[in-house]
């Protein structure tokens, strides 16, 4: 760093320090990088899982997918780019009138609902091939519906974070790196706790699982794994998705485990337990709040970061801080988003794995969970064995003849 660096982008350089610093903290301290003994797994062959017919349909429509969510995503991002890193952008920004406040809020609205336009092919595409393979059962007016409550929570989202930046840099010229960054890693963590109350009952409703040996199973588990739940919550995901799921989300008050009903209502009960067990270990180890800290320091080093782009910009003429910005800010978090991906990912298949062992030490029933992720994949029609660097970059979870090897392995 030059000594005759501006001063924000001097708080700039020691806020992005701190916060990659809190990151690596954090991932070391709450990130399993060992989840199961005995080194490396070795999945087995995908024909001795699935039959032929089944993985020709799995890679045909994975192949698809990917071929269309992905130039989705290339679309998004050069769409991105070319407003905000090209006078187009400053233009645009310049046709909207009013407080710089409701400036940034239109433009956020504008730029949203024109990257959600150039990606509307796409994502018709994958949906036709939805509703061709039986994935999806909901009608074009539901598709319609989402998209849209998806596009109003992104634009929400987007602009408490976008004023929030602008309301420090305009308020604190030298220090606004250390008090936007602070103030995101708030928002964030904030988010993260109001999702379930919030955004969630957008999509889906939810109503507490029925009185029963399920039930009295569940909370069992609960008990047993040392974790307290106050209720679990079947969500209605059977009218738009074939697909089986569950999950856990919020944090503190707010955390709840939440079954899709065709899990409940479609799969043997021993494979429902292995589901609610592994969304418990979840629980056991908070692994929400986990990301949601990681993704706090993450805010706190990518705005240190912003703030050295930016305070360059700076001092050479360009004024920060204004609504003319808005482009430019969205090309980086897009930019910045996709880049963050095989990191993000990878955290997040070592905490999946850890509650893929917790359920599997639970139920002691490794047949259970082989035959759960048998038709985890075949509802969701995952390619079996994914191109290494895609499951680098895009794999969320391991795959499904990983998760097989690992229930051979501690059921062995």
């Amino acid at each position: 760093m030059r000594a005759d660096a501006p001063p924000a982008r001097r708080v700039a350089f020691a806020v992005m320090g701190v916060g990659l610093v809190l990151f690596v903290v954090v991932a070391v301290v709450r990130v399993p990088w060992h989840p199961y003994p005995g080194g490396p797994l070795d999945p087995p062959p995908a024909e001795s899982v699935f039959t032929h017919a089944q993985i020709s349909a799995m890679e045909s429509y994975s192949s698809f997918a990917r071929f269309w969510s992905r130039s989705g995503m290339v679309i998004s991002l050069l769409v991105a780019c070319v407003l905000g890193f090209s006078p187009l952008g400053r233009r645009l920004m310049g046709l909207l009138r009013g407080p710089w406040w409701l400036r940034v809020v239109q433009g956020v609205v504008v730029l949203e609902v024109l990257g959600s336009l150039a990606t509307l092919v796409p994502a018709i595409q994958v949906r036709r091939r939805q509703l061709e393979v039986g994935l999806s059962r909901q009608a074009w007016s539901g598709f319609a519906t989402d998209r849209l409550t998806s596009l109003v929570v992104s634009i929400v989202a987007t602009s408490l974070g976008l004023l929030a930046l602008m309301a420090c840099v305009r308020r604190w010229r030298r220090f606004w790196p250390a008090i936007a960054g602070v103030t995101l890693g708030v928002l964030v963590l904030l988010g993260s706790y109001v999702y379930p109350v919030i955004v969630e009952p957008l999509f889906n409703n939810f109503t507490s699982l029925p009185a029963g040996e399920l039930r009295s199973d569940v909370f069992a588990l609960a008990e047993k794994q040392g974790v307290h739940i106050d209720d679990v919550l079947v969500a209605d995901a059977s009218r738009r998705t074939t697909t089986l799921n569950a999950y856990v989300s919020g944090f503190g008050s707010t955390r709840r485990v939440v079954l899709f009903d065709n899990l409940v209502n479609e799969v043997p009960r021993a494979e429902t337990l292995s589901v609610v067990s592994h969304e418990l270990g979840h629980a056991k180890h908070d692994d929400v709040l986990t990301g949601s800290l990681l993704g706090a320091t993450g805010a706190l080093a990518a705005i240190g970061l912003l703030g050295v782009i930016v305070e360059r910009r700076r001092a050479d003429g360009s004024r920060i801080g204004e609504p003319e910005d808005v482009p430019m800010l969205l090309a980086l978090l897009a930019i910045g988003t996709v880049l963050a991906l095989p990191l993000q990912n990878t955290i997040s298949r070592q905490i999946e794995t850890r509650a893929d062992v917790a359920a599997l030490e639970t139920t002691k029933d490794a047949d259970a969970f082989v035959n759960l992720q048998r038709k985890l994949a075949l509802s969701s029609l995952s390619d079996p064995t994914p191109a290494s660097w895609s499951q680098f970059w895009f794999g969320s979870h391991p795959t499904a003849l990983q998760r097989i090897a690992l229930a051979k392995r501690l059921g062995s």
